[in-house]
């Protein structure tokens, strides 16, 4: 069925109130995204960031006459908020595996490949290939963070090592890594829907039996030979002596998801921990690879 769609602009400020407002108006769902370029991609647990300044898109019967609507907002939002109202109709489709019909194979290093559900690979010996939907959550090698974690994985001699990839979202990386030769994997993430995801993604790639995934509160496995934190730079630093805890003395970790610059910081707070940093740079983007000491 169609829907009326609301387009707003506003702060994070102003968030809390103006959803409560289109509730009360007959809101039957809303989004939020980035109005500018302030990324959020791992929170830190039981956080819930929000960018500073926000779009927000929320949906409507198609019945609700928008100039009724906008009459009764008038007195419910903020001046500048309903300044930037504006109405579209949208026709009802599935948006996930619309987003899935323009995602294309990828191709990370010498041989790791990912591949959209709706791709058939063609035959090669030579490919490792990993199926990929990510549903709700992160991770699908698009982001400049994502493709360097996957580079360092696919150049990496795998014979049966373990990984523990920290903010596992997608659970790309921990599925990339048993497809190419980790003997088993461990995933954590603060969001459940992303433990869906993985959960879904190592299905569907043959290796749920090797992955485990766990939740903030589970205590860690043993330390593994290999660690990926594709997460923010806050959380990195915050749950810096955790992270390093999952890791063995002498095993390989790359950290990504920070912004450039932000590499002096980082190496400051895991230099007691680690050595041999490298920083490698895509876009406005950093990968950091050490050694556990």
């Amino acid at each position: 069925m169609p829907w009326l769609e609301l387009h707003l602009r506003l702060t994070s400020a102003e968030h809390a109130a103006v959803e409560e407002a289109l509730e009360s108006l007959g809101a039957l769902a809303q989004t939020l995204t980035d109005a500018e370029d302030n990324p959020v991609l791992e929170p830190a647990p039981g956080e819930t960031p929000l960018w500073p300044h926000l779009k927000l898109q929320a949906l409507f019967a198609v019945e609700q006459d928008p100039l009724e609507l906008l009459a009764e907002m008038e007195d419910r939002l903020p001046e500048d908020v309903l300044r930037s109202a504006r109405f579209a109709r949208l026709c009802d489709r599935d948006w996930t595996r619309a987003w899935m019909d323009h995602y294309q194979p990828m191709r990370f290093g010498r041989r790791l490949w990912i591949y959209p559900t709706t791709v058939e690979p063609p035959a090669d010996p030579e490919a490792v290939i990993v199926r990929l939907d990510p549903g709700l959550a992160f991770g699908t090698g698009t982001h400049p963070t994502t493709a360097l974690c996957l580079e360092w994985l696919d150049g990496l001699r795998w014979q049966g090592e373990t990984l523990f990839d920290y903010g596992c979202g997608s659970g790309i990386l921990a599925v990339a890594a048993l497809r190419l030769g980790a003997g088993q994997a461990h995933g954590l993430d603060n969001d459940p829907q992303a433990l869906v995801a993985s959960r879904e993604n190592a299905q569907r790639n043959g290796v749920a039996e090797r992955l485990s995934l766990l939740s903030p509160r589970d205590p860690l496995p043993p330390p593994c030979d290999r660690l990926a934190a594709n997460i923010l730079l806050n959380p990195l630093i915050e749950l810096a002596e955790r992270i390093a805890a999952a890791v063995k003395p002498g095993g390989a970790a790359v950290f990504s998801g920070m912004l450039k610059g932000q590499e002096v910081e980082f190496i400051a707070r895991y230099r007691s921990c680690f050595q041999d940093f490298a920083v490698r740079q895509r876009e406005d983007w950093i990968r950091i690879t050490a050694t556990r000491r």
